[in-house]
């Protein structure tokens, strides 16, 4: 790969990993976290979604086709990239193999997701009650409940780490004052939509929602 297509592919990556990849990680978690209000709190913000006009058409050309790339891309950097000890303290090393690593469970663990939830509601034409239902039935499921709770702190900490990042690559935080400014601000990021993420985890596995499901 030449070295003008590779930056070329390189600030892509970066800037999908943002926008729209990013804002759709932190509006799906919102999205989920009204499980915490309870089920019908939750199907109510499906409902409104799905009611979105072009709908399959936002998805498809600004979530999965940039999702896919982002994903396909970064398996390459994760496996072609390594660490620099010489330019980059020890820490932002440890940082950068834990983004190739994250970036590697977050792929594997939003294939499944999607397969899981958005691919079986498109292919049995579920309602947002089933998809609601469906939901519950899996993530009371404690391998499930484990396996999301990783697949959950993954995607929020490659959000997150890569945020930093991208500021630095795009130019926006040039000096170590600025950049360590932002690493205190994208910890708390990753704190912040980690909480909103696995609270709304542990409503949809909460015995009180299934027993809300139960009598509708």
């Amino acid at each position: 790969m030449s070295t003008h297509r590779s930056f070329f592919s390189r600030r892509l990556h970066s800037l999908l990993g943002v926008i729209p990849v990013g804002f759709f990680l932190v509006e799906h978690l919102i999205t989920n976290h009204y499980a915490t209000e309870g089920a019908q709190a939750f199907t109510e913000q499906v409902e409104w979604i799905w009611g979105i006009p072009f709908l399959p058409i936002l998805e498809i050309f600004f979530i999965f086709l940039p999702l896919l790339y982002h994903g396909v891309y970064g398996l390459y950097i994760a496996f072609t990239a390594k660490n620099n000890v010489g330019s980059f303290s020890l820490f932002r090393n440890i940082m950068f193999m834990l983004q190739r690593l994250t970036g590697v469970i977050t792929l594997i663990f939003v294939t499944m997701h999607v397969w899981e939830t958005r691919l079986q509601v498109a292919l049995n034409d579920y309602s947002a009650d089933q998809l609601t239902h469906l939901t519950a039935d899996l993530l009371s499921n404690p391998v499930n409940q484990v396996w999301y709770t990783i697949g959950i702190l993954a995607a929020v900490f490659h959000f997150s780490n890569g945020m930093w990042s991208f500021l630095v690559t795009w130019g926006i935080t040039v000096g170590p004052r600025a950049q360590r400014i932002s690493s205190y601000v994208w910890a708390v990021v990753f704190v912040l939509v980690s909480y909103i993420g696995l609270s709304a985890l542990y409503a949809f596995a909460d015995p009180e929602f299934t027993n809300q499901l139960a009598q509708w």
